[in-house]
């Protein structure tokens, strides 16, 4: 399974989103508490990308990719904004920090904790 969808850096396309993720988790059988957390931390990274990797260009296309890998959904978000940048090692464990300056960090934080107490797999970044 291979699905993607493209929206633009829009916050108004945030909803297009939440179908995508809603209709992935019905063909895969998803337990909805799982594609409601799904949706929570795509919404968070897509917004975060939205308001601070393009500060002041509209119309540009972020790409959200789905696919199956052996018997886990691994999605990948990219867009070509502004890099986010991370001060922290986004493997070691969140609450180790105590306070979070970087906005980057902090969108990764929040992710990784929607994430680890949704499912059991980790999350990770490449």
């Amino acid at each position: 399974m291979n699905k993607e969808l493209i929206i633009k850096n829009d916050i108004a396309e945030i909803s297009r989103l939440e179908e995508f993720v809603e209709q992935i988790g019905d063909e895969q059988g998803l337990d909805m508490a799982l594609v409601m957390n799904l949706n929570l931390a795509l919404e968070e990274a897509i917004s975060n990308i939205i308001l601070y990797a393009y500060p002041e260009k509209m119309g540009e296309d972020i790409s959200i990719q789905v696919s199956k890998v052996n018997n886990a959904l691994l999605f990948t978000i990219s867009d070509y904004g502004v890099e986010l940048y991370l001060t922290i090692d986004p493997e070691v464990d969140f609450l180790l920090y105590e306070y979070v300056s970087n906005i980057g960090d902090l969108v990764l934080l929040i992710i990784k904790q929607i994430m680890n107490k949704a499912t059991q797999y980790r999350f990770q970044v490449h």
